[in-house]
């Protein structure tokens, strides 16, 4: 129990970091193979464009999830900083509300998605044992995180209203 709580905190706090760099880095990689197999040997990997795009996948809904626990995803700070105590908390709960039922319908038909796939056996173009659904599964796991993090924000809000604190913004982009 003393290396798991520890190390759950960790995976909390970088979950979307790692993910994240493993395949920007595995993307550069490719990308910078196939640059030089068309370069020196004008020859081209057929999986090299399709397996960075499917990549992207996970990048970019990794990197929404990463974006909401920062609460710099959507957050029309400008406009809340401005807004009556009760009524920033209101939009705070409101933002929760409204990411859990999204993420909710986004994460039942992707998942469909991915079932599909799965079950069709669905390969990546270009390869030949490289299935599509190891990628499109990114998105239904993706979205729960993003849910379990509206979720921690919301208990940090709540917290913060009951406390009488001034909820914390992002930092605006234009001058005061």
């Amino acid at each position: 129990m003393k290396i798991l709580l520890p190390t759950l905190h960790w995976l909390d706090a970088n979950v979307e970091k790692i993910v994240i760099l493993i395949c920007y880095s595995v993307m550069a990689l490719i990308i910078v193979m196939a640059v030089v197999q068309r370069y020196f040997f004008s020859y081209q990997s057929p999986w090299s464009s399709t397996i960075t795009i499917y990549l992207f996948l996970w990048v970019t809904w990794m990197g929404a999830s990463y974006n909401t626990k920062l609460r710099s995803h959507l957050s029309f700070s400008e406009v809340r900083m401005r807004l009556p105590y009760n009524l920033q908390f209101a939009c705070r709960v409101l933002d929760a509300v409204l990411w859990i039922v999204f993420g909710i319908l986004v994460t039942y038909f992707t998942t469909q998605q991915v079932k599909l796939v799965h079950d069709n056996f669905a390969i990546v173009q270009g390869t030949d044992h490289v299935m599509q659904w190891w990628f499109y599964v990114a998105t239904p796991l993706a979205w729960t995180l993003l849910m379990f993090r509206a979720l921690q924000n919301l208990a940090q809000d709540i917290q913060t209203y009951r406390a009488g604190h001034p909820f914390q913004h992002q930092v605006s982009l234009v001058g005061e």
